[in-house]
């Protein structure tokens, strides 16, 4: 999941060199924390946090696949 993430804000954002995500597993939920430049944050949440809506669901589903849950946390 962590390379998932990793693909689509890759895209995204002006700096991919500095995205930085770390992922953790509890039982049965995977948490991802996501980091990346300060310029390139509003990219990442989109209008609205359209663009972190996506991401959220597009990692529900991959975790849905492995029956576990998942929580993206974008860091400042």
């Amino acid at each position: 999941m962590k390379e998932l993430i990793h693909y689509i804000v890759a895209g995204l954002v002006d700096h991919p060199d500095q995205v930085q995500i770390r992922e953790t597993e509890e039982d049965d939920a995977v948490t991802v924390e996501l980091r990346v430049a300060k310029e390139d944050l509003g990219k990442v949440i989109g209008k609205q946090g359209r663009t972190a809506k996506a991401m959220r669901s597009l990692l529900s589903a991959a975790a849905g696949r492995e029956n576990k849950r998942s929580r993206l946390e974008i860091m400042e």
